[in-house]
């Protein structure tokens, strides 16, 4: 698969360190994006092969030009409705996934966003997870790792805190762990992809063979929206006072939880030029 990290040469740690109410550290990086042809079009390449790959485009589209294919059936809608923030969270999942496979050495099976029914919606399950194994010969070990993240963006005004929306949601991961595995086993399997699906089977039975488990919540937020303030107002163990869903609860891995930001300028401009190129470069 065409993957490329280019674009993450853009991603820049600050060094910055917010604190929640409760006192965990919050990364704060920074995504300073240019416009660069070159690596512009090698990302909407990366991007576009997660809704459907280059090797089977032709076959799937039939007499629509490939355009038109992923612009009407295949990407989210760029018109007022859903689709803008369907695009704005598939973005922030897929740039999380770039963030764990190159940053952080995980693999990240990406099958996610191909398997979507509707295109204005929001595939269910947990967001992004990766897996790291000790031992190349894929024998099990207990230093294998399982990394579960949330990912929430805001790239358009609003009271939310995106951060403690990403903390609400990785809550509930513990509980939907055994289904997003078995959901990633099954497209491996209905992709003819034995050897990965196996990959996924060792982190199926955890009593049987132990591994560690790390829990992540991540806001990707563009600078007009950024709140340094507001973003600190995260807290993993107490229900927050504004949360209006009676949902919500503490985080069972709080203590431990990964937390992230990442901001960047004129995000949303960025997200529909991507999709733009990705389907007009098809």
């Amino acid at each position: 698969m065409p993957w490329t990290s280019r674009h993450l040469e853009w991603l820049v740690n600050t060094g910055v360190r917010l604190q929640t109410t409760d006192g965990k550290d919050v990364e704060v990086w920074e995504f300073q994006h240019q416009d660069d042809d070159d690596v512009l079009s090698a990302w909407a390449k990366h991007f576009r092969n997660h809704y459907c790959l280059d090797t089977e485009i032709d076959f799937l589209r039939d007499k629509r030009s490939r355009r038109d294919y992923l612009v009407d059936i295949k990407f989210p809608c760029i018109t007022p409705g859903f689709g803008p923030a369907i695009r704005a969270g598939d973005f922030g999942e897929i740039l999380i996934s770039d963030y764990l496979q190159w940053f952080l050495c995980y693999w990240v099976p990406r099958i996610r966003w191909s398997s979507k029914v509707v295109r204005n919606e929001s595939l269910k399950g947990s967001d992004v997870i990766g897996f790291r194994f000790h031992n190349e010969d894929g024998d099990a070990s207990t230093t294998d790792v399982l990394i579960i993240f949330e990912s929430k963006t805001k790239f358009s005004a609003s009271k939310i805190n995106r951060l403690q929306d990403a903390i609400n949601a990785s809550a509930k991961d513990h509980i939907r762990i055994d289904e997003s595995l078995n959901f990633i086993k099954q497209k491996l399997f209905d992709k003819k992809e034995m050897e990965q699906a196996r990959k996924i089977a060792r982190f199926q039975s955890p009593v049987d063979m132990p591994y560690k488990e790390i829990y992540g919540a991540a806001a990707i937020i563009s600078d007009e929206y950024f709140d340094a303030d507001e973003l600190a107002s995260a807290n993993c163990q107490k229900i927050p006072k504004s949360a209006k869903s009676k949902e919500v609860f503490p985080h069972p891995n709080g203590d431990s939880l990964v937390l992230l930001v990442i901001k960047g300028p004129d995000m949303m401009s960025l997200v529909h030029e991507l999709y733009r190129r990705a389907a007009d470069e098809a």
